[in-house]
């Protein structure tokens, strides 16, 4: 399925910062920092490391008024757009918006009406946006009731009642998300969503787990919805370091060429007929390119028969035989190599290409 395959469900725009979200922008990357927000120098640190990666926007956990207090340092040492994330406090909304976050994260189903109400009017008088996030245990009594529990028709329900309620205080910088551990359920409930409103929709599947659960569930659950067009936002949640988030979240984004950021590395399964060690130089070149931006398609094949005709739309690529191999551009074959030489000449060769198409730019 090519780009233009894939019709963009249509939302309004907003400015996360100088960030554009929604509309016409691409759909943007976002990761959460796991260090203690206080230490502020540790925060810094890491959300760099995820810029580097190619992180778009950095969520921070503010669960005590330190953390909140040391927002506006840490805003000074990044580049990316700052979400606070707050859970029941209404008060640490209040002190993150005041440090001059661009975007705070409230789940209203976790605070009293009153206090989601001074919250969105000091939002108001601020350039902040609004996450509103509903997810499976945080909806309204009367809604699991209704519903019976936390079924995506449930958390739909609850999401446009907190938007009416929003939009009633004179506030319309939201975006929203629709989080469930449950694949099913978060597909059914954004689906639902996005027949219903046009705000831009944050999506994600929450507590998916280790890095291959969460690659797996990210991938059919933040897939089938891009595929269908809806999302503007998207993180990968993966337990442990989040500098993991960010490949997968890409990797998603450009298998389905919905952005194509980053090279595509295309390797074959290997087989009987494989007579060099594909594994290994697959897995040591990804990590030479780990963090490089450029779009670029490079196969790694085991198979100096079937290697060049299988990739040929690889603008590089590698088919290997039995110590040596055959180097190939576009398909057509450029030289012989010796197996100890594909890794180096494969980044210098990958090097140049990327240069070309930086001077092309």
């Amino acid at each position: 399925m090519g780009e233009s395959e894939i019709k963009r469900r249509h939302t309004r725009t907003l400015l996360l910062g100088d960030l554009p979200i929604g509309g016409k922008a691409p759909v943007r990357v976002q990761s959460m920092t796991t260090t203690d927000t206080r230490d502020v120098e540790s925060t810094i640190a890491q959300i760099k490391a995820l810029e580097d990666a190619g992180c778009e926007i950095a969520r921070v956990a503010v669960p005590n008024r330190e953390a909140a207090a040391a927002l506006h340092r840490i805003k000074e040492g990044i580049s990316t757009p700052l979400i606070a994330d707050i859970h029941f406090d209404y008060r640490l909304a209040l002190k993150a918006i005041e440090e001059g976050v661009d975007g705070i994260r409230i789940n209203p189903g976790n605070m009293k009406a009153d206090r989601v109400r001074e919250v969105v009017l000091t939002a108001k008088d601020s350039p902040a946006v609004i996450r509103l996030g509903v997810n499976s245990g945080s909806l309204e009594k009367d809604i699991l009731s209704k519903h019976g529990g936390p079924t995506a028709d449930a958390l739909v329900e609850s999401a446009l009642r907190s938007i009416r309620f929003i939009e009633d205080l004179g506030f319309e910088r939201l975006k929203v998300s629709l989080k469930s551990s449950h694949v099913p359920t978060m597909v059914a409930a954004y689906r639902g969503l996005a027949e219903k409103t046009d705000y831009p929709l944050h999506l994600g599947v929450t507590e998916a787990g280790t890095l291959l659960r969460a690659a797996i569930k990210s991938a059919a659950g933040i897939g089938s919805l891009l595929i269908d067009g809806i999302g503007d936002t998207i993180r990968v949640s993966i337990t442990g370091d989040p500098l993991h988030e960010i490949p997968v979240a890409f990797g998603i984004l450009r298998a389905l060429d919905v952005r194509r950021v980053g090279p595509d590395i295309i390797s074959c399964p290997t087989c009987g007929r494989c007579e060099i060690d594909l594994p290994s130089l697959v897995d040591e070149f990804e990590r030479n390119l780990a963090g490089v931006g450029a779009d670029i398609k490079i196969a790694l094949m085991g198979c100096v028969v079937n290697g060049p005709g299988e990739a040929a739309e690889a603008d590089i690529g590698i088919a290997g035989g039995r110590g040596e191999g055959l180097l190939f551009k576009k398909g057509k074959i450029v030289r012989k190599l010796k197996e100890s030489e594909f890794l180096s000449v494969l980044l210098e060769e990958t090097g140049k290409l990327i240069a070309e198409r930086e001077r092309g730019k």
